[in-house]
């Protein structure tokens, strides 16, 4: 039996939030509203490589960054947490292909239960998935989450800490 999975768009979840300023967040893989590349999939073509991604522009009062990847067309009514990354110095403006993560900075399991990036993988046959990668800049050093926190309680959490956010947004379907 095959399952019907046609539905509406959903919102742009970081619309609905509370305005804050916003600053500049860039990737050399891909541009805001372009396909992800395979290699930042979890597809069969796909190595769960996270993206490069580069940040400027945020306010001089930053203490720390909390860096996430969020999917909202998931099928399901919470959409899907690929990546939450924590405690991010305020002195870092990037992270690399593949992430290794600065000193202090860990990574929160997503809702496939890992504590790393795990990428796009929305169902064959499914409409075009957006994959949110948002860097908030907070006003704290260190949000005090432990391991466990779960990224859906700390991307709620945060919303207390945040200074400014920048936002930008991938594609994939397959």
């Amino acid at each position: 039996m095959a399952v019907n999975l046609t539905r509406p768009v959903a919102p742009d979840p970081y619309s609905l939030l509370p305005s804050v300023p916003d600053f500049t967040l860039t990737s050399e893989d891909f541009r805001h509203g372009e396909r992800l590349p395979d290699v930042h999939t979890n597809t069969d073509a796909g190595g769960n490589v996270s993206p490069q991604l580069s940040w400027q522009g945020f306010p001089d009062a930053t203490q720390s960054f909390l860096v996430s990847c969020f999917d909202p067309d998931a099928p399901g009514p919470a959409g899907w947490w690929h990546w939450t990354v924590v405690d991010v110095p305020a002195t870092t403006t990037s992270l690399a292909r593949g992430a290794n993560l600065p000193a202090g900075a860990f990574a929160l399991r997503g809702d496939d239960g890992e504590a790393r990036y795990v990428g796009a993988a929305p169902p064959p046959g499914d409409q075009v998935h957006r994959y949110f990668f948002v860097v908030h800049a907070l006003d704290v050093p260190s949000l005090g989450f432990g391991p466990d926190m779960m990224p859906g309680a700390a991307n709620t959490a945060v919303l207390f800490h945040t200074l400014a956010r920048a936002v930008l947004v991938g594609t994939y379907q397959r």
